[in-house]
């Protein structure tokens, strides 16, 4: 009976001495956070990525780590915005352009010349505009804590350069899969091609398409001028990135937990912009140094191609809702006073 009893006294006393360290194990056990993203680590969307994972380990102390996983592993933005909107990954960045399947509203970003100069681009994204777009995310699954930057598009082909409206005449061109792309490349003459970024390098180097049109840093990072003779630059649409968190993982974070990380997407938002920024001059000179040819596109003939794509735009108002497009208008109108 003593033997049962000393038996019992040592077994209560071994679990009340676990109880402590379960817990304390716990408590150490950092919330994992997989980040996924399309381009390489090198690049500025991969130092940005690693940036804003520091920002969060930090703030977090420790208990939050992001595992920023680039070079499209987890899958090309489309199938990541789908495993963000089941809770089977937790974030991700990428290109507004491929959420407008998803948010009618994101179309108005792919809107052909609507921003003058990046400073026009970050009032809009950052201010009343940008998040009412943002919140229409919730709806659907994601939560959009910042807007990043792409940079301004151009034009890379095999076959010449576009100096006019009528070079794009038969030019295969991929384009991201969205409808807003395809029509306006379409509109001005090109066989648009719709691509997934994942798979454009090898559509170059065996010309199943002639061409592509991404910012200076894409092109350099991704090493199209290997498989590309001719940059034109054109400008033609200020491309944003944007960060997401599944909602459904996002619902159950605690409100400490949400603030470590919309405070870190925004961090990362200032140190991504400066950088991309400072990179894309140095990327263009690279690019000549490779071997581009390089030219730029006049006014007259940015002003054709804006007015050839009137049509465009119109459907783009409409899609959006012609009280977003008008808002939007008259921002930009009070911008540029």
């Amino acid at each position: 009976m003593n033997m049962i009893r000393r038996t019992l006294v040592a077994a209560a006393a071994a679990a009340t001495l676990a109880l402590p360290l379960a817990g304390f194990a716990q408590d150490i056990k950092p919330r994992l956070i997989r980040f996924g993203y399309g381009l390489n680590e090198q690049s500025n969307q991969g130092r940005a990525a690693k940036f804003f994972a520091e920002q969060v380990e930090k703030a977090s102390g420790g208990k939050m780590k992001v595992r920023a996983i680039g070079a499209a592993a987890l899958g090309p933005d489309v199938q990541m915005q789908q495993a963000l909107i089941g809770g089977a990954q937790e974030m991700m960045v990428g290109s507004t352009a491929t959420l407008v399947g998803i948010t009618k509203e994101m179309a108005l970003w792919d809107t052909p010349f609507l921003f003058n100069n990046a400073k026009e681009a970050d009032a809009v994204l950052d201010g009343p505009i940008g998040q009412k777009v943002n919140a229409k995310l919730t709806e659907k699954g994601l939560v959009g804590l910042a807007y990043w930057e792409n940079g301004f598009r151009n034009l890379t082909n095999s076959k010449r350069p576009i100096t006019k409206l009528e070079d794009l005449n038969g030019v295969k061109l991929r384009v991201m899969q969205n409808n807003v792309y395809l029509d306006s490349f379409k509109t001005l003459g090109a066989n648009a091609v719709p691509l997934p970024f994942s798979e454009l390098f090898s559509a170059l180097e065996t010309n199943t398409v002639d061409g592509q049109e991404n910012p200076y840093n894409t092109i350099l990072s991704s090493k199209f001028f290997e498989v590309q003779k001719y940059l034109s630059i054109t400008n033609h649409v200020y491309s944003p990135w944007i960060v997401l968190v599944s909602k459904k993982w996002w619902d159950g974070l605690s409100k400490d937990e949400q603030k470590v990380l919309a405070d870190a997407a925004k961090a990362s938002r200032d140190f991504e912009r400066k950088d991309t920024r400072e990179e894309a001059g140095k990327a263009l000179a690279d690019l000549k140094s490779k071997g581009m040819q390089i030219n730029e596109l006049s006014p007259t003939e940015a002003g054709r191609m804006r007015d050839k794509l009137t049509r465009v735009n119109a459907g783009i108002g409409a899609g959006i809702g012609m009280d977003l497009w008008q808002e939007t208008q008259a921002e930009l109108v009070r911008l540029r006073k």
